[in-house]
C-alpha cells in the first residue's frame, strides 16, 4: 500500500498511522521524517508562491514562447534560444538502441565537477544568479554549500523519470541531495530496494523543498511517474556535492 505522509500537504504536514518519527526543522518551515536508513527534509511551500513563479519564469526564458501557458509538448524546442537556461534532450543506449529521455535537463555548477549516470556524462554549465540565489537560500537552511545541480523539466505528465539512486560515486558515500520543484504538483515516490512493498509518497508542488540525507541513497530508490492527466510543466533542481577524488 502507498502511504502518503501529508495527505494534507498544505495546511500541515502529519505522521501517517504513526510510522515514522518526525519533528519540526529548526528553521521552522518543514518537517523532519526519520525514515530507516536515511532522513527526510520536506517542505511543501518552502517558497512563497510568487518567488516560485518568478523562478520558474526565469529559467524557462526564452526568445520564441512564453514561460507560461505554453503547450511545451507541441511546441518545437530544436532551434529555440534558451535565455537563463540551455535545455537539451539526452538521449541513452537502452535494450541496445539509442532513445530520448523523457525530460529535458541541464547541469550546472564549479567547472571543474563533470557528472556521468546512465552512462551520460554532463559538463556543466556556469552558476548564474537564479541558481545562485536558489543555492544560497539551501545553503542556509542545510549547512552545506552544493557545488552542483542537475535540473531536469518535466514538459507535461508524460515526461517522468522511472526508478533510481542518486548513488554515484562521484556524489559521495551518503550523499545530501535538495530538491526544488518549480510548476505542476508532480507525485514523488520512494521505496526499499530489499522490500518493494514500502514505499512512501510526497507531493512535489509548486515551491517545494525535499532533502535526501543519510545512507538514504544506498537503501532505497525514488522515481517520478507519468501522470497523463497533468498538462503543464515542472522544473525539478536537484543541488548536489560532487566530489570528483
Amino acid at each position: 500500500m502507498m502511504n502518503d505522509l501529508f495527505s494534507d500537504a498544505a495546511s500541515s504536514a502529519r505522521l501517517y498511522a504513526g510510522r515514522y518519527p518526525i519533528r519540526a526543522h529548526p528553521c521552522g518551515r518543514g518537517r523532519i521524517i526519520e525514515v530507516p536508513d536515511g532522513e527526510l527534509f520536506y517542505a511543501p511551500d518552502f517558497f512563497a508562491p510568487h518567488i516560485a513563479s518568478r523562478a520558474q519564469q526565469v529559467l524557462l526564458a526564452n526568445d520564441r514562447y512564453p514561460a507560461s501557458g505554453t503547450d511545451w509538448v507541441s511546441a518545437s524546442l530544436d532551434d529555440i534560444g534558451w535565455q537563463t537556461i540551455a535545455w537539451h534532450q539526452s538521449t541513452m543506449m537502452m535494450f541496445g538502441k539509442r532513445v530520448s529521455l523523457p525530460r529535458y535537463c541541464a547541469w550546472h555548477g564549479d567547472n571543474d565537477k563533470p557528472y556521468t549516470y546512465s552512462g551520460i556524462t554532463l559538463h556543466p554549465q556556469p552558476w548564474n544568479k537564479v541558481l545562485i540565489w536558489l543555492r544560497d537560500q539551501l545553503q542556509a537552511v542545510t549547512d552545506i554549500r552544493f557545488n552542483s545541480v542537475l535540473l531536469n523539466w518535466y514538459r507535461s505528465g508524460d515526461d517522468h523519470i522511472s526508478w533510481h539512486a542518486d548513488d554515484e560515486r562521484e556524489l559521495g558515500h551518503n550523499p545530501v541531495i535538495a530538491s526544488v520543484s518549480f510548476g505542476a504538483t508532480r507525485r514523488f515516490l520512494l521505496r526499499r530496494n530489499d522490500d518493494h512493498s514500502q514505499k512512501i509518497e510526497l507531493p512535489l508542488a509548486h515551491g517545494s523543498l525535499l532533502v535526501m540525507r543519510g545512507a538514504l541513497q544506498h537503501y532505497w530508490q525514488h522515481a517520478v511517474p507519468q501522470e497523463r492527466k497533468v498538462k503543464s510543466s515542472r522544473i525539478n533542481l536537484t543541488f548536489r556535492v560532487i566530489d570528483p577524488s
